[in-house]
């Protein structure tokens, strides 16, 4: 291809990884990944490789996963590799160091049409917060989070009953294909960076558990937003409904009245009927079969 670019590529989990595949179809040049330090995980506690890293082993592409990213010799490897542009999905905050030294700076995919919903979690907040449309922008990374100029955006709906798990694939090959786009356009030199409107600006922060947490105060609009925008990961979560059992709620759906033998947690201005839901300790199952196992 013309204008191929060298690319050092910087992302963990799933969702980075149907970008960098796509880059790799598109001809460009990755010289190498950056990604997280194995984690311990299960019983074991075997160290598991990142989704990208496990890409990455399987298509013969350096790693680099430094504990620190200001390390002297992860710095050094990268001035070696002489990249033209680092590509940034899902990854963590960079230093100047890194995100200044190729020559096109470092690209940014973000989940959320900015300057909406700057943040760790901009997913979730939007169905969470009820919104019935997000997307994907990329930008050139600069030091204060998601602040950068924007290269492009693409939208797409969200349908009134989808949950956060099906909006995050639909973004993640959307946005797969808007990083090409993009990438292309560094190459060609064919785009002008948009300054972002600060002042248009919403907060995305990361998702703790007390965030999760159902609370009758809320009305039935903000609790089925709220369900949908934590399922199936992190899960809605309620004490309330049995002897302070924790129970994650994953479906739900509004209904006119309540019928025996079905699960419904009351709110501001009405009830909602719990449909999918896991007690702690125990497997996702029908809110109808925890009732029927009930003593």
């Amino acid at each position: 291809m013309n204008n191929k670019l060298r690319i050092v590529f910087l992302g963990t989990p799933e969702f980075a990884v149907e970008s960098l595949d796509a880059i790799i179809k598109s001809g460009h040049e990755v010289l190498a990944v950056v990604t997280a330090t194995d984690k311990p995980a299960g019983r074991g506690h075997k160290l598991l490789p990142s989704a990208v890293k496990q890409y990455a082993l399987e298509h013969g592409i350096e790693v680099l996963q430094p504990e620190k990213l200001r390390d002297e010799a992860f710095l050094a490897r990268l001035k070696e590799l002489n990249a033209d542009l680092n590509v940034v999905i899902a990854f963590r905050m960079l230093p100047r160091e890194v995100w200044d030294m190729p020559r096109l700076g470092t690209m940014n995919l973000h989940a959320s049409l900015l300057p909406r919903y700057r943040g760790a979690a901009p997913i979730n907040h939007a169905v969470m917060n009820g919104d019935t449309e997000t997307g994907v922008t990329t930008f050139l990374l600069k030091h204060e989070i998601d602040t950068g100029d924007m290269l492009r955006q693409a939208r797409i709906e969200i349908g009134p009953e989808e949950n956060v798990g099906s909006v995050h694939d639909r973004l993640m090959h959307l946005g797969a294909e808007v990083v090409v786009d993009s990438i292309n356009d560094l190459a060609n030199g064919t785009v002008t960076p948009i300054p972002q409107n600060d002042e248009e600006a919403t907060p995305a922060p990361k998702i703790f558990k007390d965030t999760c947490q159902l609370h009758r105060e809320m009305t039935v609009e903000q609790a089925f937003n709220h369900i949908r925008g934590l399922s199936p990961y992190p899960a809605a979560w309620t004490d309330e409904l049995c002897n302070g059992l924790i129970i994650k709620v994953l479906e739900a759906q509004k209904a006119d009245e309540k019928k025996p033998g079905h699960l419904y947690m009351d709110f501001a201005d009405g009830f909602l009927e719990l449909t999918r839901i896991q007690p702690a300790g125990k497997r996702a199952m029908a809110a109808t079969d925890f009732l029927r196992g009930l003593r």
